[in-house]
């Protein structure tokens, strides 16, 4: 299985609802919790109780399925992998000054296929639906979901169907298309192709990887997690920086965490979760600040951070849950402060990141001057695409 030699094969065991406990059959076909009163996402559920060295980790190829006994897909051959995972941490070089008393560092997920961590929740999602026997996966999108679904279907075998807003930039589009997936364009936001593709798929016997509305895609981003245990050798930095729109990828660095303590590889130290989100979608925020445990839909319209236009997440009450339990904080970047950020890491660090990476930057800088981060504290930022693929949203 591309020269991956699985010695044991995944504990999973079942899937739980997080709200109400109710577990569910991991080997058929599941979308969220069916109890009407919470609706929850669904977490994959392991035997952590089996001993597991860290040992194991030494000479497995660098890629997110080095960790595949913690992992949803039981047969090594229904794995589509195209190399994702185990992306770098760069320390702050030349912008040092700007973050004098801290540690500060990027983990780069734009090398990921497809230019970013979306790749590696749809490795997950499309390996278990193949898995299971799925024809057809179908997705709404803000951009950089939907390229990695038309590429790993297009690996796996299997049909992509698209909903994208109209207003997203071609390149996303156009990947897409290149893939051979269907792609649909919608004169709305993501959540307005949420609701349109929720009507086809049911008519057309479509499998949705909307964002945590099955249980695998989270999977595949909670490999962030791991490898940043991994790579910060199993003690973990004081502070980690989200993007949030969907919140999956926040969502899943908090999971691995508690497994890897579960597993004995991590004390309970916990980083304290920062999630930063567009002026235009600032539902999260709003709700931590104002101490409410779900967010009010909002929705200001367009954005350069094309991935943070999520009027209402899915999880919302799981990404309150994770801020307030890691005594974290949450909050907005206008655009400007967006693309002044991208031009700033740009000349001085040689990374052209994306607009929802470049926020954090300035969520940092922000959080630093009202010393909520402290002196010798350790940083991390979590870069989730390429700036490439925004080149039409940027004013250069």
């Amino acid at each position: 299985m591309n020269n991956i030699e699985l010695e044991r094969g995944s504990l999973l065991i079942n899937l739980k609802c997080p709200e109400c406990g109710a577990e569910y059959d991991a080997a058929v076909s599941n979308t969220v919790c069916l109890n009407d009163a919470c609706k929850s996402t669904l977490f994959a559920h392991y035997d952590l109780t089996q001993y597991l060295d860290k040992a194991i980790l030494k000479d497995r190829p660098a890629n997110m399925w080095r960790y595949h006994e913690l992992l949803p897909v039981i047969h090594p051959e229904n794995i589509v992998t195209l190399g994702e995972g185990f992306t770098p941490i760069i320390p702050l070089e030349n912008l040092k000054q700007a973050a004098i008393g801290n540690e500060v560092f990027w983990k780069d997920e734009s090398g990921n296929p497809t230019g970013s961590f979306k790749a590696r929740g749809i490795s997950a999602a499309v390996s278990k639906a193949k898995e299971i026997g799925i024809k057809a996966i179908a997705t709404p999108t803000a951009g950089n979901a939907g390229g990695a679904l038309a590429a790993y279907a297009a690996r796996a075998s299997i049909k992509a169907i698209v909903y994208m807003p109209k207003l997203t930039p071609k390149v996303f589009k156009d990947e897409c298309r290149l893939y051979g997936a269907e792609l649909v364009e919608i004169d709305g936001n993501i959540s307005d192709c949420g609701k349109l593709i929720n009507e086809h798929a049911i008519a057309n016997n479509w499998f949705q990887i909307s964002t945590l509305k099955e249980p695998y895609r989270l999977e595949g981003k909670k490999t962030l997690g791991f490898e940043i245990a991994e790579q910060f050798n199993w003690q973990l930095p004081d502070v980690i920086l989200y993007p949030t729109g969907g919140g999956t990828g926040l969502i899943g660095i908090w999971k691995a965490f508690d497994e890897l303590e579960q597993l004995g590889w991590i004390d309970s130290k916990r980083p304290r979760m920062v999630a930063v989100q567009s002026e235009s979608c600032n539902g999260i925020v709003t709700a931590f600040n104002g101490g409410h445990h779900i967010s009010e839909f909002a929705d200001g319209g367009f954005t350069i951070a094309n991935g943070l236009r999520v009027p209402k997440p899915y999880a919302d009450k799981i990404i309150l849950k994770v801020l307030r339990d890691s005594k974290g904080a949450a909050l907005t970047i206008s655009d400007n402060e967006m693309s002044d950020a991208i031009k700033e890491i740009a000349r001085n660090e040689g990374m052209l990141i994306a607009p929802e990476g470049a926020a954090l930057w300035q969520a940092y800088k922000k959080l630093k001057a009202s010393q909520w981060i402290q002196p010798g504290e350790q940083v991390l930022m979590i870069n989730t695409g390429s700036g490439y693929k925004y080149l039409e949203n940027i004013d250069i």
